[in-house]
């Protein structure tokens, strides 16, 4: 049962001793009814907001964003080029924690109704970027949770093994995303301060005096951290129009190494929320719920059939230097590398055009024969497998025989480089 205007006003006083309330009025934050919260205006002018918690589950993450924001430092927020809300008082109403905290002017906007261009798409994009650009010493001083990429991977794949577990997932889920997870091109990401996976509602907009809509403030900090930055845009899978203009305002605004990756892994991020779902049903014991999970995975299967599970598996400038520690010191001899077709004798020529015309098939002196490429491309069925699996450091008897020709040590050496030897 919700709790009444007057109970919310009086645990501000209760975490406010010394102000009073002149007004109340209920505040809705669509979260799923976790919390009942109020706006409350003080006898100084200010407005307020009080938070009180219906379950356990929800007062720990009222914990958790308390800390969070006793984490922002008056240092940290005069970085941000907009607001977070500051820890007013504490107290506890019928033995929950209860939060009072400054109210944050503006409107919301739920994903679904991010519009593409100029405006609130650029301004998520952007304000996202500028949270992730936080120095990291603000989490670990804080003693906040710090996650490195393989552990980030890790809670993945664990994740996975507990959806596969249940008998409900799909096998072409199970497939895909057992492909994404098997990428290790996909998961080599830079560490970043994460907000744990907020949404457009937790963002404050105003419109400027242009009318284009600005962030000025971020409402949700309970999930702070260090982790992956994609796990904060896996929303973007909601804005199909925007996403294009939140990940270009993004990569525009941040100041680290860019990311070719960050948007696959958030999308994998949105799929994998579904198993999430199938689990946390399955661990309530709940055979609606159950039933509502495998009608949104079996719905998703259906979309994500045709799609590649990577689309840019691609060998990176990391991959070519691990690569290159595993190509052999070189020939017994110096290589000489310049393109020996600047002068040619005209009489060795005319010989071989000789040769090649008693053979029956007259040479074209223009023509560029074939090279085949399936031999060391990867391309060839014996041949196929990841780029940089354990194919990439293997050496036939056969490939080191075809050394000794000097065409074939230059394919053996590419095939060494390219990780499809």
């Amino acid at each position: 049962m919700a709790r009444s205007p007057l109970t919310l006003a009086a645990s501000v006083t209760s975490a406010l001793p010394r102000v009073v309330v002149t007004g109340v009025s209920i505040l809705s934050e669509g979260a799923s009814g976790r919390y009942d919260s109020a706006i409350a205006e003080l006898e100084d002018g200010r407005r307020v907001v009080v938070r009180v918690p219906v379950d356990g589950e929800a007062e720990d993450d009222l914990r958790a964003e308390a800390r969070a924001l006793t984490a922002l430092t008056a240092g940290v927020r005069a970085v941000l080029p907009f607001g977070a809300p500051d820890v007013l008082g504490e107290t506890s109403v019928d033995g929950r924690h209860t939060l009072v905290q400054t109210l944050l002017p503006g409107y919301r906007v739920d994903a679904a109704h991010v519009p593409a261009g100029r405006g609130i798409a650029t301004a998520l994009g952007a304000a996202t970027a500028q949270v992730h650009d936080l120095p990291v010493t603000v989490v670990r001083d804080a003693g906040l949770p710090m996650r490195t990429s393989t552990e980030v991977r890790a809670d993945a794949e664990r994740l996975l093994d507990r959806a596969e577990a249940t008998g409900e997932l799909p096998f072409g889920l199970l497939r895909r995303w057992s492909t994404a997870l098997a990428s290790d091109p996909l998961w080599r990401f830079e560490t970043t301060i994460v907000l744990g996976g907020v949404d457009p509602a937790s963002f404050v907009f105003e419109d400027d005096a242009d009318g284009v809509p600005v962030v000025t403030g971020l409402l949700s900090w309970g999930g702070i951290g260090v982790g992956d930055p994609a796990v904060d845009l896996r929303w973007t899978a909601s804005a199909p129009e925007a996403v294009a203009d939140v990940f270009d305002a993004y990569s525009r605004a941040s100041h680290r190494a860019p990311d070719p990756q960050l948007a696959e892994r958030a999308r994998l991020y949105a799929e994998l929320e579904f198993a999430n779902w199938l689990v946390h049903a399955h661990a309530a014991g709940s055979a609606e719920l159950v039933a509502d999970a495998v009608s949104l995975l079996t719905s998703l299967d259906e979309n994500v059939r045709d799609q590649p599970a990577v689309a840019h598996e691609a060998v990176t400038v990391d991959d070519a230097i691990a690569a290159s520690a595993r190509v052999p010191a070189g020939l017994s001899g110096p290589v000489d590398t310049s393109m020996h077709t600047d002068t040619f004798d005209a009489d060795t020529l005319a010989s071989f055009l000789e040769e090649e015309a008693a053979r029956g098939g007259a040479a074209d002196p223009d023509a560029t024969a074939p090279i085949e490429l399936s031999g060391w491309t990867g391309l060839a069925a014996e041949d196929s497998g990841p780029i940089g699996g354990d194919a990439a450091g293997a050496s036939t008897e056969a490939d080191d025989a075809r050394d000794d020709d000097p065409d074939e040590a230059a394919r053996n050496a590419l095939r060494r480089w390219t990780g499809t030897a």
